[in-house]
Order: C-alpha cells, then structure tokens, then sequence
C-alpha cells in the first residue's frame, strides 16, 4: 500500500542515498519511488521529472558543501580544519559532487570554503594577492588530495604493492625505522593532515626577504593580530 506522508526534503535525501552509494545512473524515477514505498506519481509531484531531481540534488550539494564552521584557536589551526572538513565532504559525496561539476557549478561549490579561508589568511596578517594564493594553494591541496586518493582506490591491485616493497628495501643512509613506517600501511587521514599544515606553516610563515603580504601594486598593511 502506498505511502500517503510524503515531503520534497524525504525525497531529496533517498534520491541522495542512492546516488552516493551506487552513481546518478542507478536514480530511476520507479526504484526511488519503491525505495519510498510510494507511487512514481508521487515523485513527480514532489520534485518534477528526473532532470529537476538531479537539478535539485545539485542544489542541495551545493548547499550541504557551504556549511563550513572554522575550529581552531589559531588562524593556522582553523585553515587546517576548513581543509579537513573539505576533504571529508567531498570524499563522503563523489557522484554528487560530479554532477555539480558536470552543471559547471564547481566554483559556486567552492565558494563558501574559499571565504571561510580568506578570512582566515587574513586574521593570520596576509594581504591581497599574497593572501589570494594561500585560498588557492590549500584548495589546490585539498582538491589534488582528494583526487590521488579517489585514482588509488579505483586502481587495479598492484602487486607488489608499496607496503610489500618496502619489506625488503632499505634506504640509503640506513634508516630502519624509516624503513619500517613505509613497509606500514597509509593513514590517508593522517597523511593529509600533516601535508596540509606543513603547507600553511609555509603560506603563513613572513618572507625572509622582506616582500610585502600585499600584491605588487598592491596596499596594505601586516596585521599583527
């Protein structure tokens, strides 16, 4: 017997389900229909035909990837886990994510993550284009991550593999405990988190040279908060 309850935010979030777990061509108007335990007249009253679902599931990503709340005591901190929680949101939504880059919506995705930085770099004393590079250096670090990541996972098994390589290499000079951290399996958590801070370590770190934070051409001034 079907449904009678039904809203447009139940059917955005089963349409979601099902496109998360096995891709947009597996979303059919009938199997999101029996997955509801509705009719398929339902749907289209709710949402329209399966183009403005899928339209409206690129919304609703878009939506979903703006909601960035900085954590952290330092500016430094905060960036880290801005790209953190980045990475996690499109490491937890792949095919949604394609389907806003398919719309040629990427840098409308973006954008919330990119103030959040700014405004970020900025509390850390960075300027203008100075400023502007360190936004995009860590969302090129993120994005690149997140795709390295995605490429090994849909890779053929590679035999040998790093780990079982390692078990019989050595390094030069000896470094047996080097040795032995590459013969372990990678904490790809882990491996960003310590890519990403040495990264803003970098960006933040003032010039040895004396260069401005501003562009050139640029003016402003250092903070020094």
């Amino acid at each position: 017997m079907a449904r009678t309850a039904l809203t447009r935010e139940e059917v955005l979030e089963t349409a979601a389900a099902l496109v998360k777990q096995h891709g947009p061509d597996a979303l059919t108007m009938r199997r999101l229909a029996a997955e509801l335990a509705t009719a398929v007249t339902s749907i289209y009253w709710h949402v329209g035909n399966r183009e403005s679902l899928l339209d409206a599931l690129v919304e609703r990503t878009v939506a979903d990837l703006s909601a960035i709340t900085p954590r952290g005591r330092t500016p430094a901190a905060r960036i880290v886990s801005v790209a953190r929680t980045l990475r996690r949101d499109l490491r937890e939504r792949p095919h949604l994510v394609a389907m806003v880059h398919e719309r040629g919506l990427t840098e409308r995705m973006f954008l919330p993550a990119q103030r959040a930085l700014a405004h970020e770099v900025h509390a850390a004393g960075l300027r203008g284009a100075r400023a502007a590079e360190a936004v995009r250096a860590v969302q090129v670090q993120v994005v690149g991550h997140v795709l390295v990541e995605r490429n090994r996972e849909r890779a053929p098994v590679q035999s040998p593999g790093e780990v079982e390589l390692w078990q019989s290499e050595t390094t030069d000079p000896p470094d047996p405990a080097l040795t032995r951290a590459l013969a372990a399996p990678v904490d790809p958590e882990r491996l960003f988190t310590t890519s990403v801070r040495a990264l803003v370590d970098g960006l933040l770190r003032p010039r040895e040279d004396g260069t401005p934070d501003h562009g050139p051409g640029e003016r402003g001034e250092a903070s020094t908060a």
